[in-house]
């Protein structure tokens, strides 16, 4: 990478993640900490240049100069390498982690290693803290040690750094510059909510490292995925991992707000949240390739934010502790991204109907109690869910892609209201555990029914957005996965053939949701899920060498460190919203378990794909 002169945001896609199953930190190919939120994902922010590169607040660590970088992730971590190549050959080496398992002490904690790895290097490092979303200056001071920053609400952070280091303090940030040369480095640590600044060796920051390291990869070592694409499976389980809060055992959808579906904004949104329906497509992909604590965690979140119901249905998402109100409101000082406004926290979603997020749940159970206990606490959960799916399906809602507008009776969401009514009863008389199972496969049957005649379209041949409307919703995809039409069936290709040909990009591999008016201005990009529906569709209806091509186009779609957003820019390839997002990353789990499958019942498939 070489930054243009002048440049005051990086591509979404020029950056990685770290984090300590709290909170996660967006770090840029120019050394910059762009976003941090603490103390929990959805907690404001305390750098927040990501959204306004003016005020919002970076910690930079940069060689002075020009420079080009790269960056990556050391093998089965989450600790981040960004290499800066120097004008006149000095070589730095900026490592970024935050400690996890036992190396992770009483609160977030930011480590960062600068080592000058060939001939010298000056650095720059530029320490401006942005309490609240950029609300409030602080006040920045020196220590001895490093330098602390506090505001009138008596937020704190503090810096340690090499004592003697030349700190500039002015408007509200610390700035210094150091030298290394070949060999030589140094230690930077940032921790949250603390008001002292120890001398920078107290913080064993050699020791966390190893340790953290040592912690990620002993849990990646749980992978039961056998596959060609371990590398980006690895990278997926990783980040989706990051992505969960420990303490509560939620998943956020994203760690960031606000980052533009469109180029210009308008499509932005907070995705610091718990989404169910996110969650329970992340948990059937991680509980596949071997990884059930993170179900367990997550379904004792489900039984705790299921005691109390709101306003008669599930609420979609919650936040990471299982709040319910989530008001969303715009910030209207920060300038957004690329000026892409609003910028908004809090997600007015939250109030929407959607039945699809009962299905989803019950999709990612039926599939976890094969292997697993089912408790009583939790099948009287999972029965009340059923029980009020087979009362409310023939009501409209928002479903998957939460429209501001009308609720409509959408085909997606009709087909997960099946799999929570077929899955309930398939589990309840496997077990032999109580419920109204006979009326919930008599609605199952009427909801099939109901979907395969008003859901159709006779003249097209495909599967329709929602009833009494033409429009195509490549959300119809997932009908063949949850088993609502056996792969065989012919309406199962000709509806993946409609989606081809309506709401492909160009580029084969990119698909649209949709293209049908939603309610809100401006576009959108290819979607990165959709897009991997694609792929599984064709492998289940037998086209696999065209799926597994596809698949490797597709994965070739993240950043360079293998990270994906939501959408995708067909005509730049860049990346488009909130980043990195759970969902593709979950989609990509699933697509490659599919393809393993269907590649291992496949005689002769091995030896006939294409390279």
């Amino acid at each position: 990478m070489t930054v243009p002169a002048g440049s005051a945001y990086l591509p979404i896609g020029d950056y990685a993640l770290i984090g300590d199953l709290r909170t996660a930190a967006l770090v840029g190919r120019n050394g910059s900490l762009d976003w941090w939120c603490a103390p929990r994902f959805d907690s404001p922010s305390i750098f927040g240049a990501l959204l306004d590169a003016a005020r919002g607040g970076k910690w930079q660590v940069v060689p002075r100069g020009a420079w080009t970088s790269e960056q990556r992730y050391l093998p089965a971590s989450n600790v981040l390498v960004t290499t800066f190549h120097v004008a006149g050959g000095g070589v730095a080496e900026l490592t970024d982690f935050m400690p996890v398992g036992p190396a992770r002490e009483k609160g977030s904690e930011i480590h960062r290693r600068v080592a000058c790895t060939r001939g010298a290097v000056e650095l720059e490092i530029v320490f401006a803290p942005r309490f609240d979303y950029a609300a409030r200056v602080p006040v920045v001071v020196r220590r001895s040690q490093g330098v602390l920053a506090t505001d009138a609400e008596d937020q704190v952070v503090t810096l340690a750094a090499p004592a003697g280091m030349p700190w500039r303090i002015a408007y509200g940030a610390a700035t210094a510059t150091s030298s290394l040369t070949m060999g030589e480095a140094l230690w930077l640590v940032l921790r949250h909510d603390d008001d002292e600044v120890y001398p920078v060796a107290q913080y064993g920051s050699d020791r966390k490292l190893e340790a953290t390291a040592q912690w990620w990869d002993a849990w990646l070592g749980q992978l039961s995925y056998r596959g060609p694409f371990r590398q980006e499976v690895e990278r997926s389980a990783l980040v989706l991992k990051l992505l969960s809060y420990e303490p509560s055992g939620a998943i956020i959808g994203a760690p960031t707000t606000s980052l533009p579906e469109t180029q210009g904004g308008g499509r932005n949104w907070d995705y610091r949240y718990a989404w169910l329906r996110d969650a329970a497509f992340v948990l059937y992909g991680l509980d596949r390739l071997g990884f059930a604590s993170e179900v367990n965690a997550f379904l004792d979140f489900l039984k705790r934010v299921c005691r109390r119901v709101n306003k008669g249905h599930l609420q979609i998402m919650y936040g990471v502790d299982g709040g319910r109100d989530l008001p969303e409101r715009t910030l209207d000082h920060l300038d957004g991204y690329r000026g892409a406004r609003p910028v908004r926290i809090g997600n007015g979603a939250a109030d929407q109907f959607q039945l699809d997020v009962y299905g989803e749940l019950l999709e990612t159970v039926g599939i976890w109690y094969r292997r697993h206990a089912v408790t009583e606490g939790l099948w009287k959960t999972l029965r009340d869910l059923v029980d009020w799916t087979a009362v409310h399906w023939r009501e409209p809602d928002f479903s998957i892609w939460e429209a501001r507008a009308e609720p409509k009776h959408y085909v997606y969401s009709k087909v997960l209201a099946w799999a929570a009514l077929n899955r309930g009863g398939r589990i309840a008389r496997r077990l032999g555990l109580p419920g109204d199972v006979s009326r919930w496969e008599r609605e199952a049957a009427a909801l099939r029914a109901d979907v395969l005649k008003k859901g159709w379209d006779p003249k097209r041949l495909t599967f329709v957005q929602a009833y009494g409307e033409p429009a195509l919703d490549a959300s119809v995809l997932i009908i063949p996965k949850l088993g609502f039409l056996k792969r065989t069936d012919p309406r199962v290709r000709s509806t993946l053939e409609a989606v081809r040909r309506e709401l492909a990009s160009t580029c084969e591999e990119l698909i649209y949701r949709y293209r049908s008016p939603d309610g809100l201005a401006g576009r959108e990009g290819t979607f990165v899920v959709c897009s991997f529906w694609m792929v599984d569709n064709l492998a289940m209806v037998g086209d696999l060498a065209e799926a597994e091509r596809l698949f490797r186009n597709l994965v070739r779609r993240g950043n360079q460190v293998g990270l994906l957003a939501e959408e995708i820019d067909p005509a730049t390839g860049q990346q488009l919203g909130n980043f990195p997002q759970a969902l593709s990353h979950a989609a990509l789990l699933d697509t490659a378990s599919i393809l393993e499958r269907l590649r291992a019942a496949t005689p002769g498939w091995a030896a006939a794909r294409t390279p």
